[in-house]
C-alpha cells in the first residue's frame, strides 16, 4: 500500500516562503511521476507542479512559475515543493500525488496540508 504524507504547511505572510514535503512509503519513487495539487475554498483542485522520478522533467502551472520549485530526494523517498514570494491567492490545501510515469491519472494521494498566506 502506497502512502503519501504531506507536511510543512502553515500560516505565512505574503511575500514569505514555505517548503512542503511529501514522504512516500510502501513503494520507491522509481517509475513514478510525483505531483503537487492544491484546492482553495470553493474552487476545484488544480495542478501545481510535477516531477518525473529521475527529476529530468518538471512542469509547473503558469501561476507558480518562477516562484515554486519541485524537487525530489529518491534516497529519502521524499518530494518537496519550495514556495517563495507567496501570495494570498496561494492559500489552499496542498496535496501530494503519484502516478506511474506511463499513466495519465494520479492514483495515490496524500491527505493534504493547509497553506494560508495572509496579506
Amino acid at each position: 500500500q502506497v502512502q503519501l504524507v504531506e507536511s510543512g504547511g502553515g500560516l505565512v505572510q505574503a511575500g514569505g516562503s514555505l517548503r512542503l514535503s511529501c514522504a512516500v512509503s510502501g513503494r520507491t519513487l522509481r517509475s513514478y511521476t510525483m505531483g503537487w495539487f492544491r484546492q482553495a475554498p470553493g474552487k476545484e483542485r488544480e495542478f501545481v507542479a510535477s516531477i518525473s522520478w529521475r527529476g529530468a522533467n518538471r512542469y509547473y502551472a503558469d501561476s507558480v512559475k518562477g516562484r515554486f520549485t519541485i524537487s525530489s530526494d529518491n534516497a529519502k523517498n521524499t518530494v518537496y515543493l519550495q514556495m517563495i514570494s507567496l501570495k494570498s491567492e496561494d492559500t489552499a490545501v496542498y496535496y501530494c500525488a503519484a502516478r506511474l510515469f506511463s499513466a495519465a491519472e494520479y492514483v495515490y494521494w496524500g491527505q493534504g496540508t493547509q497553506v494560508t498566506v495572509s496579506s
